[in-house]
């Protein structure tokens, strides 16, 4: 069984201890019992692969939290009333819904699991939907109401819709990126549990973007708010915590992270993975891919947002309403030839820049609708290589020579996203943008030891 249970800890006690049963398992520290044994090489055998590598000739296939669950763990939520925040991309190995296989799956039936709510984040439960103020949704299959947490911002499962909840589950896929909502999501689930003395359980997913990287700017101490969103308490789940802007965490061990260091009283279970490691990318995985959002369809937008959603705060276009989002930008006012001419001379690892043109067909954040615009498209060459990070702060500072006028950024919502205000001011006033990021390593580095603690996959 591949378990990690958290309850009520203090930062400083975390420890993963690891043990070998032929695949990766996370010791149980709490009693369990199952132990399965996996076909494939030992983690031993697989340690030298470099980053990145493909590992679909080894016999070993990785499994999410909610295939974990009911094949090793489902007595943790035997005869409960359970609640579950998912949405799309909440599906097992098969692409089978997590919601249907803990209401109706024979695992899930046999331990009398009772799912009585649903809960969707931002975009809705089929992850289709790019506005605010999204209402209640009828699942089709089960009948239940899917409860909507995302209204002008993302939510907390509300006190009232859990009274009658034994365990609350949370089953979303992260991108690897700090201004992801669905983050913001989990760590409100995680104080609504502690509010309510409901125990939570976190069933893992894989971040696309590998394990292996940590980059970009911590979000700035001033602008963290991790609180419990209220009416008076205006969160908006993506400025939570000063994490880098690419935080290499999976979902799981970044509440494990919240728990300790925003020192949680949660009762906490995290249910890892089968088979992952930190090198592995997405499409390594074997596991089907689903848009998380309306505007992230595949792996390489997953890559390059972190690089433009800075520019979503700003009068530049990110491809919203376009068959590339997050793959390219542009405005009217693009002088995209002296752009591109700018980023091309930095030469910056694994990405190149091209004149571009595109017409938004109904875009989410309304720019430029239906208006053919000067634009630059980002071509990934090399993912091991790329810096998303600097990838942005290279285009604010391109932008900000050739249109220091035109440009318009909007405050604080630029920085909330970027992570400082300073950095944002140095790139803006010409400052190289690779020495401001430089500076910014002992930071990260500093980030990514803390956060070796909380890791549950080698």
């Amino acid at each position: 069984m591949n378990v990690f249970k958290a309850s009520s800890m203090k930062a400083g006690r975390n420890q993963v201890l690891w043990q070998v049963l032929g695949a990766l398992t996370v010791v149980i520290l709490s009693a369990c019992a199952g132990n399965r044994q996996n076909s494939g090489p030992s983690p031993e055998d697989m340690a030298d692969l470099p980053p990145g590598m493909r590992m679909r000739n080894f016999d070993r296939k990785v499994r999410p939290g909610i295939t974990v669950l009911l094949d090793d763990s489902v007595k943790l939520i035997a005869g409960k009333r359970v609640a579950l925040v998912t949405n799309q991309t909440g599906v097992d190995e098969k692409g089978r819904r997590s919601v249907d296989l803990l209401f109706a799956d024979e695992r899930a039936k046999r331990a009398d699991v009772k799912l009585i709510k649903l809960f969707a984040p931002e975009h809705g439960a089929l992850g289709t939907l790019d506005r605010e103020g999204l209402g209640d949704e009828k699942d089709p299959r089960t009948g239940l109401t899917v409860h909507s947490l995302y209204q002008r911002t993302t939510m907390a499962p509300p006190d009232s819709l859990l009274q009658d909840v034994d365990v609350l589950i949370v089953d979303l896929q992260d991108i690897g990126t700090r201004t992801w909502t669905y983050v913001g999501v989990v760590l409100y689930a995680m104080q609504a549990g502690e509010r309510r003395g409901i125990p939570v359980l976190v069933l893992d997913r894989p971040n696309p973007l590998s394990g292996a990287m940590t980059e970009g700017a911590l979000l700035d101490s001033s602008l963290a708010n991790a609180q419990y969103p209220t009416g008076t308490n205006r969160t908006n789940g993506f400025s939570i915590y000063p994490s880098p802007l690419r935080h290499g965490l999976t979902m799981g061990e970044l509440t494990r992270l919240f728990h300790a260091n925003l020192k949680m009283g949660t009762r906490l279970t995290v249910v890892p993975m089968r088979n992952w490691r930190r090198g592995m990318w997405f499409d390594d995985t074997d596991l089907p891919w689903v848009r998380p959002s309306p505007n992230i369809p595949n792996l390489t937008a997953a890559l390059l947002y972190p690089a433009l959603v800075p520019f979503e705060a700003s009068n530049v276009s990110v491809g919203r309403g376009t068959g590339e989002p997050f793959q390219r930008f542009g405005a009217p006012w693009l002088r995209a030839d002296s752009v591109v001419r700018l980023l091309e001379d930095l030469t910056l690892a694994g990405v190149k820049f091209r004149v571009d043109r595109f017409t938004p067909d109904k875009p989410g954040d309304n720019k430029y609708a239906g208006r053919t615009i000067a634009g630059v498209r980002l071509e990934l060459t090399d993912r091991e290589r790329v810096q998303p990070a600097r990838v942005g702060a290279a285009i604010l500072w391109a932008l900000s020579r050739v249109h220091g006028d035109s440009l318009k950024l909007t405050l604080p919502g630029f920085d909330l996203r970027m992570g400082s205000a300073k950095v944002r001011e140095a790139l803006q006033g010409g400052a190289d943008p690779d020495a401001v990021l430089d500076r910014l390593l002992p930071q990260v580095v500093t980030f990514e030891k803390d956060a070796r603690r909380f890791h549950l996959y080698r």
